[in-house]
């Protein structure tokens, strides 16, 4: 099964159908890192990662991996050996930090875009996370809890994700 999101608002999942939020800028068949662009395409999705500490361990077939204090995810484009992974932090790396005081990354799943190849500069740390208001975003794509939690339940370690654009 594949997710679908046709357009800036509107996530699919079988008969599912979910708002959502997407990059500040719209979306990007080509990305650059910090360009605030989804990309287009399909794709794998990762593991969960969530707060154990604020959240249950959710029902999803997915693998699921708590988010420790020193978890990051990379974009710093100098790596060459870590850019768009989940790492360790490190001070001498620019990194998305996975453990935040906001809610935002309460629960989320990679889109492994960029991951497999992977070119620097061409984007990194691209999940799907929580929203509450459906901000736009750096090029993530966001859902509100109860709908991310719905999905959860739905999708497994093959499930992709199809990015379109269609009006």
């Amino acid at each position: 099964m594949t997710i679908i999101l046709k357009n800036k608002v509107t996530l699919h999942f079988d008969d599912f159908i979910f708002k959502c939020s997407i990059g500040k800028k719209g979306f990007a068949r080509c990305k650059f890192e910090g360009d605030k662009k989804t990309p287009i395409g399909t794709f794998s999705l990762g593991n969960l990662f969530y707060r154990n500490d604020r959240n249950p361990k959710p029902l999803t077939k997915l693998k699921c991996v708590p988010i420790k204090k020193n978890m990051g995810w990379c974009d710093d484009i100098r790596s060459k050996k870590y850019y768009n992974k989940q790492i360790k932090i490190k001070k001498d790396l620019r990194y998305e930090k996975l453990y935040r005081k906001d809610y935002k990354y309460d629960f989320l799943i990679p889109i492994y875009y960029n991951t497999k190849n992977t070119k620097i500069g061409r984007g990194s740390a691209i999940f799907i996370h929580l929203t509450k208001k459906y901000e736009p975003t750096a090029g993530c794509i966001t859902l509100q809890k109860k709908d991310l939690l719905i999905l959860l339940k739905l999708i497994n370690k093959n499930t992709k994700i199809r990015i379109t654009y269609s009006r």
